[in-house]
């Protein structure tokens, strides 16, 4: 399974940024696939987390602002930010866990993953 990302890179506060996730083969349409982001010092957050079956979840952080949806032609994943804030600052990783199902938590799958992108950064200035 390989996921590649693309996308990322720097905006003012307030800006938007899309970030994509190509799954690889039948695992897009079979794991529960998550985005994350890690900021400098900080612990991985899980961000948004689309399940098989399409429901979603959200972090209460990003909530409002991300929007996590798919392409299934193209067996992409996106993460649609908007109205950025330097918090959001981080390296965004996309993920996927073949077990599938979405944490209660919110902004998680349930289990761990399995995979993962490479990471793409994201940079937002006030």
């Amino acid at each position: 399974v390989r996921l590649v990302q693309s996308g990322g890179g720097s905006v003012q506060a307030g800006g938007s940024l899309r970030l994509s996730c190509v799954v690889s083969g039948s695992a897009y349409s079979r794991y529960c696939v998550n985005w994350f982001r890690q900021a400098p010092g900080k612990e991985r957050e899980g961000v948004a987390a689309r399940d098989k079956d399409g429901t979603t979840t959200y972090a209460d952080s990003v909530k409002g602002r991300f929007t996590i949806s798919q392409d299934n032609a193209k067996n992409t994943v996106y993460l649609q930010m908007n109205s950025l804030k330097p918090e959001d600052s981080a390296t965004y990783y996309c993920a996927a866990d073949p077990l599938g199902g979405l944490s209660v938590s919110g902004g998680r799958c349930r289990y761990s993953m399995d995979y993962w992108g490479e990471g793409t950064l994201v940079t937002i200035s006030s």
